[in-house]
């Protein structure tokens, strides 16, 4: 109240001085002490929130990089393989794995006029694997080497071929009624091998193996290339043929004119999966890869393409 009346009289005093004209002094208000702010101004400072600097934004993360595959090929080179026929019967086989994982799988089974090494002077086991590194199928230079086609890049077939009882390396006497336990034993350690898909299994048989490789086409097992079938193991190629026929199984089967039983056994069965191919001569058998009939090995070719499914 006393800084009111000072503030006042002051003022009252200059107002006179300027009324009469004079000179004004320059008036010199005193220094007072404020004091502090208003309870409600003090109040709406502190509800104001203090300002703080920029913060950069943050750092993208850095990409999660995409781990290499780990998968390492097993060497080409063939792994002779011990197993037994399903009824017992000890059988020797040899797996050659393919370069990548998880692959499809072609069953080889020879005819009664030789053994699984057949295979390997025909040229089939290189073609299928598709790699480098296997020379167990190199050609001798009197071999006349079959030619294949060009098999797609990244295409490679893991192999596996045996010997029936009684042939090569495996033990027993063969017969016709026993050679099925030995087509099914093998397809069933085919199913077991490692690195290999067990549900993309196929057969290429000829002769005996073309009956072996229907006749006991079951579980996995996609469907068969038949050279020269004659109903060899007792069952009948026809019914075997309708049986896998009904289970969308796809079957070819091949046979030259002058071969009359093995011709009469193609042309006997029928089927929408099913399909015939007739060429020149009398060759049967192995004896196709001998002399190779104009287009025999794109047949062959085809028959993979349509079996697997394969694209280019």
């Amino acid at each position: 109240m006393k800084k009111s009346f000072l503030y006042i009289a002051v003022f009252l005093v200059a107002l006179s001085l300027a009324a009469c004209g004079g000179n004004t002094p320059a008036v010199e208000l005193p220094q007072t002490d404020v004091g502090p702010a208003p309870a409600e101004a003090q109040a709406e400072d502190a509800s104001a929130e203090p300002e703080s600097a920029e913060e950069p934004p943050a750092a993208k993360p850095e990409p999660t990089a995409i781990p290499e595959p780990d998968f390492e090929p097993q060497s080409a080179e063939g792994q002779r393989i011990e197993f037994k026929a399903t009824d017992g019967i000890d059988l020797v086989g040899y797996y050659y794995p393919a370069s990548i994982p998880d692959a499809p799988i072609i069953l080889l089974m020879h005819w009664a006029g030789g053994d699984q090494t057949d295979w390997q002077k025909n040229g089939m086991i290189d073609w299928l694997q598709n790699r480098s590194g296997n020379t167990s199928g190199m050609q001798s230079p009197t071999h006349q080497s079959v030619i294949y086609p060009l098999m797609p890049k990244g295409v490679s077939f893991a192999v596996f071929s045996f010997d029936f009882r009684g042939f090569g390396e495996s033990s027993g006497a063969f017969s016709q009624e026993k050679g099925l336990f030995d087509a099914q034993g093998a397809y069933e350690r085919a199913s077991t091998l490692e690195g290999i898909d067990p549900n993309r299994i196929a057969g290429i048989g000829s002769s005996i193996g073309a009956d072996g490789v229907v006749d006991a086409c079951a579980d996995g097992c996609l469907g068969a290339l038949s050279l020269s079938p004659g109903s060899y193991l007792t069952h009948s190629y026809e019914d075997e043929i309708q049986r896998l026929n009904d289970e969308k199984k796809i079957v070819t089967c091949v046979a030259s004119e002058g071969d009359s039983y093995s011709l009469d056994t193609c042309e006997g069965a029928s089927g929408e999966n099913y399909q015939i191919f007739i060429y020149a001569g009398d060759a049967h058998g192995d004896q196709l890869y001998q002399n190779p009939p104009e287009g025999f090995t794109q047949m062959i070719f085809d028959w993979l393409i349509t079996v697997f499914e394969i694209t280019s």
